[in-house]
């Protein structure tokens, strides 16, 4: 597993080296493909990104491009697939209870879940295209939650062995989950979203 991971990773950096000052920009479309497709690694592209282009350049490209990525699929699930999807399971009581559940989530509720790194991030996009959540808290929970999960794939995303090696890192994640809650709650209050 480690070497396809080395070879993997060797293979990115030699493109991304090959692209020089387009770079950047394939970083970029590997992190909006994977909120779109879910079997790539996102951990995986944001430390690449971390590595390749340091620290601050690597979370930032990371952290616009999983909104980006997570924007387009809520938005292609809410325009062209919600409706169809709703009428197909209307019958089946345990989807609608879940549905329903999903809908009626606050806020601080939505961005703490996202904020989880190990909360799959597509089904998240689906579940509030399906649910026609409001583009404003859905966004507003994007931008909150995606600091915190880009950070912790960022700094400790070179393997999740190695993060439950260290305390440390395991204590930031819940700081800052922590944190991404009380700011919700304050966002929540500012912006009066349910």
């Amino acid at each position: 597993m480690g070497d396809l991971f080395k070879d993997f990773y060797d293979l990115i950096m030699n493109t991304i080296d090959a692209l020089g000052v387009y770079g950047p920009l394939f970083g970029s479309f590997l992190i909006v493909v994977e909120s779109i497709l879910p079997v790539l690694p996102l951990f995986v592209f944001i430390t690449i990104n971390y590595i390749a282009f340091g620290h601050f350049l690597g979370f930032v490209i990371s952290w616009i491009c999983t909104i980006l990525g997570c924007i387009l699929a809520y938005l292609l699930v809410k325009m062209w697939l919600s409706d169809f999807v709703l009428r197909k399971i209307k019958n089946i009581n345990l989807l609608n209870k879940c549905i329903e559940y999903f809908k009626d989530l606050s806020l601080p509720k939505i961005t703490i879940i996202m904020a989880i790194p190990f909360t799959p991030a597509f089904m998240m996009n689906i579940a509030a295209g399906l649910v026609k959540m409001d583009f404003k808290k859905f966004f507003i929970s994007l931008l909150i939650s995606k600091i915190f999960l880009v950070y912790f794939w960022g700094e400790v995303g070179t393997g999740l062995i190695d993060s439950f090696r260290n305390p440390s890192s395991l204590i930031t994640v819940v700081i800052m989950v922590i944190i991404a809650y009380l700011l919700s709650l304050i966002v929540k209050k500012v912006f009066k979203i349910d």
